[in-house]
């Protein structure tokens, strides 16, 4: 049923609609998963501004879900969409500099956009600046800054975090 009041208001161009469309179908809710058809909607939804649509699509390239895979597409959109302020995406392009994924790897851009993140309360983001600080890397070296932002990221149930907190003792 959602299905089909968010196709009615997508294709009336109301983008969040167009994202939780293309949700429906990436995920296969309420209508049979469809990555081609996710991106289509991503898409329309992504060129209108919305960046958690953006973020979506970005990650759409990095998988290769309905697209080839390809990184610099994947950086693209992803940044409008951090560019934003949203969070998980934030998180995401932190990963793909300090991979060197559609990028050139530069760990100091990977923890500024990942410090972004995780001060917003973003889990993955709290555990990704942990890796950084635990391995030095973007930041001074720190013991007691990784166990902090693990904590973090571990008392919203990220398992990562909880292992990575475990192992540090």
């Amino acid at each position: 049923e959602a299905v089909k009041w968010y196709k009615k208001a997508a294709e009336q161009g109301h983008a969040t609609a167009q994202c939780n469309l293309g949700i429906c179908y990436e995920f296969g809710k309420g209508v049979e998963r469809n990555y081609a058809e996710a991106v289509k909607w991503y898409k329309k939804a992504a060129e209108q501004g919305d960046a958690r649509a953006q973020c979506n699509l970005g990650e759409c390239y990095e998988f290769g879900k309905g697209v080839e895979r390809n990184y610099t597409e994947a950086v693209k959109w992803v940044r409008k969409s951090a560019l934003q302020g949203y969070a998980r995406a934030e998180d995401k392009l932190g990963y793909f500099y300090n991979k060197g994924m559609g990028v050139t790897r530069d760990v100091f851009e990977a923890t500024k956009w990942l410090r972004k993140s995780a001060n917003q309360g973003w889990d993955n983001g709290q555990y990704n600046l942990g890796v950084c600080y635990e391995k030095g890397e973007g930041v001074a070296k720190s013991l007691y800054e990784a166990k902090k932002w693990y904590q973090k990221a571990a008392a919203q149930g990220h398992q990562k975090a909880k292992d990575a907190l475990k192992k540090l003792g």
